[in-house]
């Protein structure tokens, strides 16, 4: 089955997941592109995103499978043809064939800008070090059963903070599935923990993934 590689930037990280499905269902329709679609009572087209993004998260690591029903468009058409179909803030990268399957997908590299409109409160990068080097950092998830507290800690494989005078930057390699941390939770951790350092505003990005051997996946 083919993939695509495509990155969800600027406006487009307000559009929800469902809302960026029906956005690619439209483009490979707009394209030319005929999506085969699954069988039964409610067909639908064949098109299908690895790891649903939150609203609000950036990334540029985002995969897409799908399928046509002809294989008469190279990968770079195909790149091309839904570009000019897609909205601005989503752009697919590239499309390959033969992607490797997603269940080997396993780690995510995340960054996250803490911007604080009055500066960066003193030595809150250490403080941010400390809290996450801890054994025991507990947040609430919301899931299908309800809410529930998850420590968040043995999902993250590595962590650092950096300082600039206005804003303070997370770059963490997380579990991304099995289990799964979501890379918000780490601003809420911070939020629950050191109020004190609660930022303006948090902007979050993924950056890259990885296979169990932290081999980048695609």
């Amino acid at each position: 089955m083919p993939r695509a590689l495509f990155e969800k930037t600027g406006s487009a990280i307000y559009l929800s997941h469902l809302d960026l499905m029906r956005l690619f269902q439209r483009a490979f329709k707009r394209a030319g592109l005929p999506l085969t679609h699954t069988q039964g009572f409610n067909p639908r087209p064949s098109v299908s995103i690895a790891l649903p993004l939150s609203l609000g998260v950036e990334s540029r690591c985002e995969l897409l499978d799908f399928a046509l029903e002809t294989d008469e468009f190279s990968p770079e058409q195909i790149r091309d043809r839904l570009n000019a179909a897609l909205v601005e803030g989503v752009r697919v990268l590239s499309v390959y064939d033969s992607g490797r399957k997603i269940r080997e997908l396993c780690y995510l590299d995340c960054a996250l800008t803490l911007e604080y409109d009055a500066g960066v409160p003193a030595k809150a990068a250490e403080r941010i070090d400390a809290l996450f080097s801890q054994e025991n950092v507990t947040v609430e998830k919301k899931g299908k059963n309800g809410v529930t507290e998850q420590n968040i800690i043995p999902m993250i494989r590595s962590l650092t903070v950096s300082e600039d005078a206005d804003s303070l930057e997370l770059h963490a390699r997380v579990c991304c599935q099995n289990p799964t941390l979501n890379p918000v939770l780490l601003g809420t951790a911070i939020i629950k923990y050191l109020p004190e350092l609660t930022p303006d505003f948090i902007r979050c990005r993924r950056v890259e993934i990885y296979d169990t051997k932290e081999t980048i996946f695609r």
